[in-house]
């Protein structure tokens, strides 16, 4: 039994946006995730490179900025800088998000991460929670991007954006950062979350029946730490 083996229809997407930024440097690490003979330090660089590339791509018109003053050495000018009174907070879903974050770090600012442990049952694919470190209640001027590289039946992801919003978080605070997506992961999200925006390095139209994307990159976290 096939999960996915379809086309995204428009009436499927209607009020959701679901970007696969047209960059070479992102199809590379795709590529280099996808090959079977990549050895687990080059994958996990690679989720890490591929991390930092799609975090630009759906920050690029999110952050706000602020006009301000500075002295150069020769002369005073006018600039824009990302408002620190919005902050940034990443939220990896353990334990393959770790590896696509990782390097999300050094292109922001400042950044604040929240770790959410979750485990999907092999034979029902229905996720559980293992660790919860998010806050009690997420400010409202803030920006969030929750990371989980493989969007297949959307289960996980749909249950991490349910606890964002547990915790005060609104669905225009939230972006979803992936490795690679399917269809169904996708429709879920669009049905649950109307406006929810997601950011992936690929799209793939298969999810087979043990809830793994074809021809994906296999077990993200399995690949990234050698276990």
């Amino acid at each position: 039994m096939e999960i996915g083996n379809h086309d995204l229809t428009s009436t499927a997407m209607k009020g959701f946006k679901v970007v696969v930024p047209p960059h070479p440097l992102i199809s590379h690490w795709v590529s280099v995730l996808r090959d079977q003979a990549t050895p687990t330090h080059s994958f996990r660089s690679a989720m890490g490179e591929l991390g930092r590339l799609l975090a630009y791509e759906a920050t690029r018109d999110w952050l706000p900025t602020v006009p301000r003053e500075v002295q150069s050495p020769m002369g005073t000018a006018v600039v824009e800088s990302v408002d620190p009174m919005e902050p940034i907070m990443i939220v990896p879903i353990l334990r393959a998000g770790l590896a696509l974050a990782e390097l999300m770090t050094s292109i922001f600012p400042t950044t604040t991460t929240f770790h959410l442990g979750m485990a999907r049952n092999e034979t029902t694919l229905q996720p559980s929670v293992y660790l919860n470190k998010l806050p009690v209640s997420f400010p409202k001027e803030c920006n969030i991007l929750l990371v989980d590289p493989m969007l297949a039946t959307g289960g996980t992801v749909a249950a991490a954006v349910d606890l964002l919003k547990e915790r005060g978080a609104e669905i225009s605070q939230i972006r979803i950062i992936s490795a690679v997506a399917a269809p169904p992961a996708i429709k879920k999200l669009n049905d649950r979350f109307p406006g929810i925006c997601v950011y992936t390095g690929a799209m793939d139209q298969i999810v087979n029946e043990k809830g793994f994307i074809v021809p994906g990159l296999g077990d993200a976290g399995d690949r990234s730490y050698g276990t």
